[in-house]
């Protein structure tokens, strides 16, 4: 679990730097129409709400609570792999070193 919590942490500070460097430098609906007007950035685009939406289902099977699995979804919509490094990191520290108490949530 240790190298699990490692990569999820990294996640969380490489989404960081980018999504700060993303709002601070970039111009998020200029560039948004840019990507989404060019064949590659739907495709982009396509699968990265498929990862997000495939991710969240997870979270929605394994949280006991599903205004907070919404929450969360919210969360990975909008914020990204950094929601969900975030979401996988807490998911590692509260399974008890038990990779099917994280895996299954409340279904371990």
């Amino acid at each position: 679990m240790r190298l699990a919590k490692i990569i999820s942490l990294l996640g969380m500070l490489a989404m960081t730097v980018v999504l700060i460097y993303g709002f601070t430098v970039g111009d998020f609906f200029a560039e948004g129409n840019q990507l989404t007007s060019m064949p590659w950035g739907i495709v982009s685009l396509v699968d990265l709400y498929t990862g997000f939406t495939l991710f969240s289902a997870w979270i929605i099977y394994r949280e006991r609570s599903l205004p907070v699995a919404i929450l969360w979804t919210v969360a990975m919509m909008t914020l990204g792999f950094f929601a969900g490094s975030l979401y996988a990191f807490i998911a590692l520290q509260t399974s008890g070193n038990d990779w099917r108490t994280f895996w299954l949530g409340k279904h371990a």
